[in-house]
């Protein structure tokens, strides 16, 4: 998310400033482009080389510096950014800023920048804790500025309390997470356009065959990706019908919901909505197989051994690839625990999918019962593409993205 994106460091005059310079290292090796601007105090507790080398551009020190690397000259960085991070965040600076203060580089490319500003205050606790400085702070924030509050702890005055800046990896992270949510929020703003009105077949979670009236044959599956996948959707507008099999999860506000047990059930509900669907995501863990004769009472544990007769169950995904017609889309899953793209591969061709997620259920993190998922996803036309971990509402959207491409 921070790939390319400008980021501009404000350092102040504090001991903390030590942790920034950990911190623009991050930002770098993210991909970040980050300029560093020094306040003079903030030169009395790392030098202006550290961050130089560490950053890759020239550290701005003074108003009247020359740097050629930019074209305009005091507002250059503001207009660059896309945000501005002072980090520390000192009293003497939240007071300049609330006045509207422009007395150096740093107050001034806030006032000119409008990019967002996240501001993390480090000092003294009483400092911290003073009603001024606290409405310095509520000004700000009032402004619009993104606040990450000081951490409790022990602080370089020999005090313990409210004040110590948090960890560079803490910072690192409240960046990373705030432009991936505007990324989401982007991405969700181009998909309403894209997904509002089309309607939608989800399924989810997996089925259960009854062998007696209390015990069946199931899989591991929650139900947790193909309930974001219908979220999702819902959310950017689409006609979501989602047909699950049991679950602990609540289906998504919006969706209509249709629950299942077995297999022969949720093909029936399928078949019925599948002629009126624009996409189809079967993401439903189907059991491939029902018992023959299923008991009308609860088998006694008599006998050492229990034989049951299991017949296939019909392959849904690939009556639907049968049935589908022009315009369709139709995508599919393969969890699997080994040859992943071979099998998935397989499975695209054999069953005429327009898409295929596929994921290794061994992997950690991945797979039934978590909360993120590692996936690749395979398209006709012979691509492959390999997401990182992530969470499943986020991968959701990604999903749709790609669906969206193909409509």
């Amino acid at each position: 998310m921070l790939q390319d994106k400008n980021i501009i460091i404000g350092v102040t005059g504090g001991i903390a400033a030590y942790k920034t310079v950990e911190l623009v290292s991050r930002l770098r090796k993210s991909g970040a482009n980050v300029h560093v601007i020094m306040t003079q105090g903030a030169q009395n507790f790392v030098t202006e080389l550290t961050f130089r080398e560490i950053s890759g551009h020239p550290v701005v020190t003074s108003m009247w510096d020359r740097v050629q690397e930019f074209k305009v000259e005091h507002i250059a960085l503001a207009q660059l950014a896309d945000m501005v991070v002072i980090a520390p965040a000192t009293a003497n600076i939240l007071a300049k800023m609330a006045i509207g203060m422009a007395d150096d580089m740093l107050t001034t490319t806030v006032l000119a920048t409008k990019a967002p500003v996240l501001v993390v205050p480090a000092m003294n606790s009483n400092m911290y804790t003073n009603p001024a400085t606290q409405q310095n702070i509520g000004i700000l924030k009032d402004r619009g500025m993104l606040v990450l509050e000081p951490a409790s702890g022990h602080l370089a005055c020999g005090t313990a309390g409210i004040g110590r800046m948090p960890e560079a990896a803490e910072i690192f992270d409240y960046i990373a997470n705030y432009f991936a949510e505007g990324r989401e929020q982007q991405d969700r703003e181009e998909l309403l356009a894209k997904l509002k009105g089309k309607k939608v077949l989800v399924t989810a979670a997996g089925t259960r065959e009854p062998i007696d009236p209390v015990r069946y044959i199931g899989n591991r599956s929650s139900g947790k990706m193909g309930y974001a996948i219908a979220e999702a959707a819902v959310k950017c507008g689409a006609k979501v019908v989602l047909i699950s099999g049991p679950s602990s999860l609540q289906p998504p506000a919006g969706a209509e919901f249709i629950p299942v047990e077995s297999a022969r059930e949720m093909r029936q509900h399928v078949l019925e909505h599948f002629p009126n669907t624009d996409v189809v995501i079967k993401a439903a863990a189907v059991a491939d197989y029902r018992v023959r004769d299923v008991a009308e009472n609860k088998i006694k544990k008599d006998d050492e051994e229990l034989v049951l007769v299991l017949d296939k169950n019909p392959d849904i995904l690939k009556e639907l690839g049968q049935l589908k017609k022009p315009g369709q889309i139709l995508v599919g899953f393969a969890a699997e625990t080994q040859n992943l793209l071979q099998y998935a591969k397989g499975k695209l061709e054999k069953k005429n999918l327009d898409m295929i997620v596929a994921n290794d259920v061994t992997k950690p993190q991945a797979g039934f019962n978590t909360d993120t998922n590692l996936i690749k996803l395979l398209g006709r036309d012979g691509s492959v593409e390999e997401l990182p971990l992530m969470s499943k509402k986020e991968l959701a959207y990604i999903i749709w993205q790609r669906v969206m491409k193909l409509l």
